[in-house]
């Protein structure tokens, strides 16, 4: 791992100036989109009946949707294992896929930047024995199948949920948009099985469309990286693994909104639930400050109002299920900084890059 970070060339001060602006601006973004999100969702918040209905929430519902939800981080590792290979080109052990998995999100919800992932790749390299490129491409490749995944059970999520057919979202019929969800995951799930059997199929498209340039290159160079990725994905059984992980850690995940919908005494159906879900994943992909406050909250208020439950419920409701859910994946990644042998300082002189 050491050689592959030392043998970059390092970096002029004109090069680490401009990183910074990049960073700097890429933060105050992230605060602005955060604060402006989050105002909205609080825009119709009657404030004392929402701390009294976080005060009277029911407790076994909500330690039972943060056991789901932290178990969702345990099936991610697991999952991992089917997308990592260690130099010597065994399988990576689960605990430093753990560790690794703790450490990056603990990342995201203390640090700028969604500095997770790069501490994730870092840390699997260290602790597992994983070239930094592979330990990066099996991230890639693993946010595609999440996004496949998500796509997939959003489109679920529309057809099961409780909402009638004349719902309009955005301006946008629910019956539009579930067949435009369906659509979208049976394209994506094509065009990912014809980038694992025939990749230079997919380049050709690529550079056929995009006038050569900047964009053209960077796509071709993802696509590259993805496809490196899932060569080891072309046995079926190792393909139907991922799958397998990938709908069991998403439906757990979502099992986890569900039952916290009992906490208080918001009558949503799981079809719901996955459609909440798939709002809020999507939701926190915009700029925002660590811990994703302000998408996050935004994403449930919204989704929730659908279903007619008040601001201030859908409100309390948000709040609850991200700060008990945020602690203790956080709290796991700082146990796991402190029984390895990484640094903070070297998590932060990572993401500094």
């Amino acid at each position: 791992m050491s050689s592959s970070i030392s043998s970059r060339s390092p970096l002029t001060a004109t090069e680490l100036a401009g990183g910074n602006r990049r960073h700097l601006w890429t933060a105050l973004i992230g605060i602005v989109v955060s604060v402006g999100l989050l105002a909205w969702a609080m825009r119709n918040v009657n404030f004392a009946e929402m701390i009294a209905e976080i005060r009277t929430a029911k407790p076994f519902p909500v330690l039972l949707g943060v056991f789901l939800a932290t178990g969702s981080f345990v099936l991610r590792a697991v999952r991992w294992k089917l997308l990592l290979r260690a130099d010597t080109g065994t399988d990576v052990p689960f605990w430093p896929r753990w560790h690794a998995v703790a450490m990056g999100f603990m990342a995201n919800n203390v640090l700028p930047l969604r500095a997770g992932e790069l501490v994730r790749a870092y840390a699997i390299s260290t602790l597992g024995q994983v070239r930094l490129t592979g330990a990066i491409t099996s991230l890639v490749v693993e946010r595609v199948f999440d996004a496949l995944t998500l796509v997939l059970l959003l489109s679920v999520g529309l057809l099961l949920s409780d909402l009638p057919a004349s719902t309009v979202i955005a301006g946008i019929p629910l019956a539009r948009i579930a067949t435009f969800a369906g659509v979208g995951a049976l394209i994506a799930v094509v065009l990912g099985a014809l980038l694992i059997a025939r990749p230079e199929v997919m380049e050709r498209i690529i550079r056929g469309v995009l006038p050569e340039g900047g964009l053209q290159a960077r796509l071709v160079s993802i696509g590259h990286g993805i496809t490196d990725g899932l060569v080891g994905l072309r046995s079926p059984a190792r393909l139907g693994g991922v799958i397998f992980w990938s709908l069991a850690m998403w439906l757990v995940s979502a099992a986890s909104f569900y039952v916290m919908f009992a906490a208080f005494d918001i009558k949503v159906s799981f079809g719901g639930a996955l459609l909440l879900q798939s709002a809020m994943a999507f939701g926190i992909a915009v700029p925002s400050t660590p811990g994703f406050f302000g998408p996050f909250e935004a994403a449930l208020v919204a989704v929730l109002s659908l279903f007619g439950v008040s601001d201030t419920t859908a409100f309390s409701y948000a709040v609850t299920y991200h700060l008990t859910t945020l602690i203790p994946v956080t709290l796991l990644g700082l146990v796991s900084l402190a029984v390895s042998p990484i640094a903070f300082r070297d998590i932060r002189a990572q993401t500094a890059r």
